[in-house]
């Protein structure tokens, strides 16, 4: 079955068997909904939240499967409740939709970003008021969707706010397209200013000194994690998302999950220690979303395949995923 967005959108490749109509919904897999060629497009525009699946990681620098955590991610709904009890909330009383994946070629990486910015434009052109969650695949996806939302909403101003150990401003004509240069890629190509980029989370021994010379040529904002934990995740997050909303009309969110300690997500390529805690995460995830500008997020660069055998780092993935869908809800 296909999806009637967008030709290449493919079905996801692992699908749960939905309950009846009629039945109680308690877990996540049998709330969100797969979205056919047999849906109601009409009815469909109106989801509360969007799923796509954006499986590419050939052009990550370091040797990665995160193209498999679309698949690990679907497989793991089963394991959480719709209900938040930290919260008092229950997802199931609003509405989502699973579009499936974007597809990918096996040696065209170019072609692949281009697959995902026109999946980006269809899906924010037919779903206006929904918010979108790309499930990635490595950092490179995240300057691919913002293009696609640029194209779908031209009149837009666009900011974002990234959870991240890494600046990801790398010279393009050194290292192309990769998860190392989606940003310099938004800001190179005048889709996104640097000025409207808030990143939380540099630390430590894992960026060179050229790159902060970039990011303050171009007026990148930055917090090193540092600075965060002494002023506090939830105020450090409120303060940057406080300024952003001050000049843009849109806020894309994108949690590289690098971005927390070794210790907390094994299943990361490019992990380190002196990272994130798994609650600060949460903490400022939830935060974030909260903010009535933040219409989009994405979660890269997680690699099941580097899970140990329990897959805590899949399922603090997922977690981010509906801690993110509950900040909404509590605007």
């Amino acid at each position: 079955m296909k999806s009637f967005l967008y030709p290449k959108l493919n079905p996801p490749s692992f699908t749960w068997v939905r309950p009846d109509h009629d039945a109680d919904i308690a877990k996540v897999h049998e709330w969100i909904q797969l979205l056919t060629s047999d849906s109601d497009p009409e009815k469909s525009k109106d989801a509360d939240f969007v799923v796509v699946g954006v499986p590419l990681s050939r052009s990550s620098i370091s040797a990665s499967g995160a193209s498999e955590f679309p698949d690990a991610f679907r497989r793991a709904w089963k394991g959480f409740t719709t209900y938040n009890l930290d919260d008092d909330i229950d997802l199931s009383e609003m509405t989502a939709i699973d579009v499936g994946d974007v597809p990918m070629n096996v040696t065209d990486i170019r072609l692949c970003h281009d697959n995902i910015i026109q999946a980006s434009a269809a899906i924010h052109d037919h779903f206006r008021t929904s918010k979108v969650c790309a499930v990635g695949g490595d950092h490179s996806i995240t300057a691919m969707m913002v293009k696609g939302l640029h194209q779908a909403r031209p009149a837009e101003k666009i900011g974002i706010l990234q959870f991240d150990t890494h600046f990801d401003l790398r010279d393009l004509t050194d290292n192309g397209p990769s998860n190392g240069t989606p940003m310099r890629n938004l800001i190179e190509s005048g889709v996104v200013k640097g000025s409207d980029m808030y990143n939380i989370g540099l630390h430590g021994f894992f960026n060179t000194k050229d790159l902060k010379r970039y990011a303050d040529e171009k007026g990148v904002n930055y917090i090193t994690l540092r600075n965060a934990r002494k002023k506090g995740i939830e105020e450090t997050v409120r303060h940057c998302l406080e300024e952003l909303a001050a000049k843009v009309d849109t806020i894309y969110l994108t949690v590289d999950m690098d971005v927390l300690d070794i210790a907390y997500a094994p299943g990361v390529p490019a992990s380190t220690p002196g990272g994130m805690t798994t609650a600060e995460l949460l903490e400022g995830v939830l935060a974030a979303a909260e903010h009535p500008k933040v219409k989009a997020m994405d979660i890269v660069c997680l690699d099941p395949l580097k899970d140990t055998n329990a897959q805590p780092t899949v399922k603090l993935g997922t977690h981010v995923f509906l801690t993110f869908l509950t900040g909404v809800i509590m605007r």
